[in-house]
């Protein structure tokens, strides 16, 4: 089922629901992503929870027409598109900026949330980048936007041996984007600190992450009353697109656990 809500400013936010269940999987995408890039997650869980995938505004088929970008802001779409979807039970999924999505979004859906599972994002949360630190990567998407997304592919999204087909798409996805909304839908994340909002969670925090970067347990149990996480090897920053079979293995065994 296709369908769109408006969020909390009059932006049209479309998503899809498929699957059945008591519990609902809602997964939401990071920076310049996309309901389709969880298309291998719904295959695998759409026999035993209903799948919810959506576009946050200003990507995919949402609306493009915000005037104020920030982490709130998504947290209202992903709440538009819960109760919309009339969703009791839900498992919140956030990949990459969409970590501070979900929680935020958490806090304002009280108890539908039963877990945040976060996707390669929030590894250290006492030493998260903010806006100064990326304004270099900012000013060479200025400047020359596919060189500083092919440098970023590079260096920080992809490994060597990333698939060749994902590269494929998420360069061609990304680099269609204008320079000046790609980094407007990106700032809110380094421009918040997402850590009070960490610590008023009370549903219990998970993460699958690339070991291709550290993740910082000890920091992150100071403010997640319950976090754990697993890791997948040889990734890049895209587990769920670049081994979507043991992406879902551990999903699969992060639900379980959660039980």
């Amino acid at each position: 089922m296709q369908k769109s809500v408006s969020s909390y400013d009059g932006v049209e936010i479309y998503y899809e629901r498929t699957g059945q269940g008591r519990e609902a999987l809602v997964f939401v995408h990071g920076w310049l992503g996309n309901a389709r890039w969880w298309d291998a997650q719904r295959k695998a869980f759409e026999a035993d929870y209903q799948v919810v995938q959506m576009d946050l505004a200003g990507h995919g088929c949402s609306g493009k027409n915000r005037k104020v970008w920030s982490v709130e802001g998504y947290a209202e779409d992903i709440k538009a598109v819960v109760l919309d979807a009339g969703l009791d039970a839900c498992h919140l999924v956030g990949h990459s900026m969409s970590g501070a999505n979900v929680i935020a979004a958490a806090l304002l859906l009280g108890v539908r949330v039963k877990s945040i599972i976060l996707v390669d994002t929030l590894l250290d949360l006492d030493n998260m980048p903010n806006l100064d630190t990326v304004q270099p990567m900012f000013s060479g998407l200025r400047t020359n936007y596919q060189a500083a997304m092919e440098q970023a592919f590079a260096q920080f999204l992809l490994i060597p041996g990333s698939p060749q087909k994902v590269r494929d798409r998420l360069k061609e996805e990304m680099l269609a984007v204008d320079p000046q909304h790609s980094i407007a839908v990106l700032e809110p994340f380094y421009r918040s600190d997402i850590r009070p909002q960490a610590s008023a969670i009370s549903v219990p925090v998970r993460a699958i992450n690339s070991d291709a970067r550290p993740t910082n347990a000890l920091a992150n149990r100071k403010y997640f009353r319950s976090f754990d996480f697993k890791t997948l090897s040889d990734v890049g920053h895209y587990p769920m697109l670049e081994r979507a079979d043991v992406f879902n293995k551990l999903l699969q065994d992060t639900l379980r656990e959660l039980r």
